[in-house]
């Protein structure tokens, strides 16, 4: 079975936020799901700032990845940042994450960036075997900081 990576158009919205709150089960993170089909239409379609890929077999959509551009100051290049990878279940194990990652590491090539990065929870141990199957090496010495919308507000 062929794996076709398309990107998103406005009509896969309910299909990507579908996805979205399939990752999010995962991940045990369900209750931090916020988006809407309004906002992931305004800022992947309107305001462009992320973009996503809708992946498929046999006309079956079988997952997403989504990314953005970022800029590294000391590269003085942007990078592309992955945000996320989903692969339904019953899809994974036969190479297809293999062949987004290809996908997305020619993207990146191809835009003139200096590197492709991500985020992996700690305890999602296949996906860190996978990450390392292909050579990717953590970012160990960095950890990851985040401010959202109360503690933004709050700081201003």
């Amino acid at each position: 079975m062929e794996l076709q990576i398309r990107n998103a158009e406005v009509n896969d919205i309910p299909t990507l936020l579908a996805l979205i709150q399939e990752l999010a089960d995962y991940e045990k993170l369900s209750n931090e799901v916020v988006a809407t089909e309004d906002l992931l239409k305004h800022w992947l379609f309107e305001k462009d700032r992320a973009e996503a890929i809708i992946l498929e077999v046999d006309q079956t959509v079988i997952g997403f990845a989504l990314y953005f551009h970022n800029f590294s100051t000391f590269l003085g290049k942007a990078g592309l940042y992955l945000e996320d990878l989903y692969i339904k279940p019953d899809y994974r194990h036969k190479g297809y994450g293999k062949q987004v990652f290809k996908y997305l590491a020619k993207l990146t090539l191809e835009r003139g960036c200096g590197r492709m990065e991500w985020s992996v929870l700690d305890w999602n141990a296949p996906s860190i075997q996978f990450y390392q199957s292909l050579g990717a090496k953590p970012m160990d010495e960095w950890t990851t900081y985040r401010l959202v919308e109360n503690e933004l507000n709050a700081l201003i």
